[in-house]
């Protein structure tokens, strides 16, 4: 059984049990990543019958994403690993969008994707990939960007919460129920393990180093105030 963890967007936890069988659990609730995680795990792992010990390794998403929500999942999964004495292994975040496109889509091979993500200050995350198989490859980023600096290829297909904030610049989704599921929106944790069992066996080594992309908002202050009497 292999944990999967994102706080990029959403709190979201996912199990995969064997190659079939897999299960997420998520919370959109704002600014509430430290209370809901753990509690998610929980009731995940509860579901499946199982206990926290039969976890033989954890998949974190490693963003981009704001520091303080990413940092709730990249602590909880190392202080998680330690505990369980399992290896701990980093995706970015965005991986997962694209990968489920290219399961769920439909697309043709070659076909460029598009993730874009809201990064605030009327900026998005943004990575590239491209349609091989049933599986999608980065090709450039991740990176952060005003949405109308985004570079753009001809034919893109567009996901990600993003498109949604900015449809007169990435445009509206493709029409049909395919193009509003969820996953197409906010990472699935089951996709983080499943690409991390791919590049693991493909001898790739995967740190979950967080990918912040920017400062913080809040910094600590660089030297003392002065008083006037």
């Amino acid at each position: 059984m292999h944990l999967g963890i994102d706080t990029s967007g959403e709190v979201a936890a996912g199990l995969v049990l064997d190659e079939v069988h897999a299960e997420s659990l998520a919370d959109d609730q704002p600014r509430r990543h430290a209370e809901l995680l753990a509690p998610l795990v929980a009731e995940l792992v509860g579901r499946s019958g199982r206990s926290l010990r039969d976890v033989e390794s954890i998949v974190v998403g490693t963003g981009p994403a704001l520091f303080t929500g990413l940092r709730v999942g990249l602590v909880t999964a190392r202080t998680l690993g330690l505990a369980l004495g399992v290896p701990v292994h980093g995706v970015p975040s965005l991986d997962a969008l694209a990968e489920a496109a290219a399961l769920m889509a439909g697309l043709d091979e070659g076909t460029p994707l598009l993730v874009v993500t809201d990064a605030r200050r009327r900026e998005v995350y943004w990575a590239r990939y491209e349609v091989r198989g049933r599986t999608a490859v980065p090709v450039a980023g991740p990176d952060v960007a005003a949405p109308r600096d985004v570079p753009r290829t001809p034919g893109d297909v567009v996901l990600g919460a993003g498109r949604d904030l900015y449809p007169e610049v990435f445009g509206e989704p493709r029409p049909g129920p395919t193009w509003r599921q969820p996953d197409l929106r906010t990472p699935n944790p089951v996709h983080l393990v499943r690409i991390a069992q791919r590049r693991l066996a493909a001898g790739e080594e995967l740190p979950a180093d967080p990918l912040y992309l920017r400062r913080p908002d809040a910094v600590p202050p660089t030297g003392a105030k002065r008083v006037l009497a």
